[in-house]
């Protein structure tokens, strides 16, 4: 069992940068790749970016490849997606999710998930 907690979401102006974090409850944490898909009202819930559980590789979107950066500290159970440069275009509810066997861009193979962070970029 492992419960996600996404913080560090908020307003930024377009060009700013925010880091919002995920915390894991649960003893398993270091096992599980983790993503953070984000949910645009009327276009769904699409990838962002993932990391595996050791943090060794990881996987971005295109749009967000040179502007986010995905960590995790497997010792404090934390993941963290560093975004610079916002564009309104990110703007939406940012979740972690954690899954077992490697990144994925697939929601279904993502076993936990957080209550998300919302992220709004204003132009």
């Amino acid at each position: 069992q492992l419960q996600l907690v996404e913080s560090g979401g908020g307003l930024v102006q377009a060009g700013g940068s925010l880091r919002p974090s995920c915390a894991a409850f649960g003893r398993t944490f270091s096992i599980y790749a983790m993503g953070w898909p984000r949910q645009v009202p009327g276009n769904g819930r699409g990838f962002v970016a993932g990391i595996s559980d050791n943090g060794g590789i990881t996987d971005y979107v295109d749009s967000m490849k040179c502007r986010f950066t995905n960590s995790r500290d497997n010792a404090k159970k934390t993941v963290y997606l560093q975004m610079n440069n916002l564009k309104p275009e990110d703007t939406g509810v940012y979740y972690c999710a954690a899954a077992l066997y490697g990144v994925s861009r697939v929601g279904t193979r993502y076993r936990y998930w957080g209550q998300g962070t919302q992220v709004t970029v204003s132009s």
